[in-house]
C-alpha cells in the first residue's frame, strides 16, 4: 500500500490528537507506566469500534478509504470538536475545490470603505488581502490601497513578519495561533494546490513562531472574538472581530473589526489628522 502526502498528513493529525489525550478523559482504566504521552492506538481503536491494525494503518499513511461512520466514530473517541471532525474527513476524503478567480463587485468596495473607523478588509484565497480601508491601514500598518497594486500583502506574511510593537510575547504566540489555525482549515480544502504548498514552504522556512505551531496540526473555525491590543501611535484599542463569507465565493472573507466607542473617537482623529 502507497503512501502520500495527504495521508501522511491525516496521519499526523491523528497523532497529534490521540497524543493530547489520557485514558481518564475517555474513561479508560491505565494500566502500567506510559513511556508516551496519550492514548495508545489500540485505545482508540477500542473506542472507535475498528480494528487496532486498521487503525494503525490509518496514523501510518497507508493507502485505506474508512468510510463516513468509520471516521465519525473516530472523531467521537478522540473528542474532536466540529471544526476537528471536518478536517479529519477532508483529510480522509480530499476534495481538491475548483479554483476561480475572485472578484470583488462594486457594492462589496464601498462597503468595506464606508465601514472606517471600523478597520475592515477582505482576504481571498490564499490569504491575499484583496481589499482594506483607511481604518485597517492605520491599525495594521497596511501600505495605502492602490486598486492597481503589483503584489497584494498576504495577510499571514504581514502578521508573521511585522513587528507587532503593540503586542507581548504571549498576546502574538495567542493570536498566531488562532490564525495558523484557521490557515489550515483553509488548506485543507486545497490539499494538491501548489501555490498553498510554497506559501507553507515559505512560512516554515522564515517563521519559528509559525514552524512550531504548524507542528501542532490544530484547526479552528472563529467567526468572532474580542479582541484587545495596545499600539504606541493609537494608545489602547477595543474590538468585536467578526469574519463573514459570501454564499457565493465562500473563499472570500470580509473581517470586520467594530471598535469600541473610545476606540472610534481615537481613530477617527488619527485619520482626520493624516488626510491633512
Amino acid at each position: 500500500m502507497e503512501k502520500n502526502l495527504t495521508n501522511m498528513s491525516l496521519g499526523e493529525f491523528l497523532r497529534t490528537r490521540r497524543n493530547r489525550l489520557t485514558t481518564e478523559d475517555v474513561g479508560l482504566v491505565s494500566y502500567g507506566r506510559r513511556r508516551t504521552p496519550g492514548l495508545r492506538r489500540e485505545e482508540v481503536a477500542q473506542l472507535a469500534h475498528i480494528g487496532t491494525s486498521w487503525y494503525t494503518s490509518l496514523e501510518q499513511g497507508r493507502n485505506v478509504n474508512p468510510s463516513e461512520d468509520v471516521l465519525n466514530n473516530i472523531a467521537k473517541a478522540l473528542r474532536l470538536n466540529e471544526a476537528e471532525r471536518n478536517h479529519l474527513h477532508l483529510l480522509a476524503k480530499p476534495v481538491q475545490k475548483k479554483v476561480k478567480e475572485q472578484q470583488l463587485n462594486v457594492g462589496l468596495v464601498r462597503t468595506i470603505r464606508s465601514l472606517d473607523p471600523n478597520p475592515a478588509l477582505i482576504i481571498g484565497r490564499y490569504w491575499d488581502l484583496l481589499l482594506w480601508n483607511k481604518a485597517a491601514e492605520l491599525v495594521f500598518r497596511l501600505p495605502s490601497f492602490i486598486n492597481n497594486m503589483q503584489q497584494r500583502p498576504n495577510w499571514m506574511r504581514h502578521l508573521l513578519i511585522r513587528e507587532w510593537q503593540s503586542l507581548n510575547k504571549e498576546d502574538l504566540e495567542a493570536g498566531i495561533k488562532v490564525l495558523i489555525a484557521q490557515f489550515r482549515a483553509d488548506y485543507a480544502h486545497f490539499p494538491n494546490d501548489p501555490m498553498f504548498k510554497e506559501l507553507i514552504e515559505e512560512f516554515i522556512q522564515s517563521s519559528q513562531l509559525f514552524r512550531e505551531i504548524w507542528s501542532l496540526h490544530d484547526v479552528q473555525w472563529v467567526t468572532e472574538r474580542h479582541k484587545r491590543s495596545y499600539d504606541p501611535r493609537i494608545g489602547e484599542m477595543e474590538f468585536e472581530h467578526v469574519t463573514l463569507q459570501l454564499p457565493t465565493d465562500p473563499d472570500l472573507k470580509i473581517m470586520i473589526y467594530t471598535a469600541s466607542s473610545d476606540t472610534a473617537t481615537r481613530l477617527r482623529n488619527l485619520m482626520s489628522i493624516r488626510e491633512h
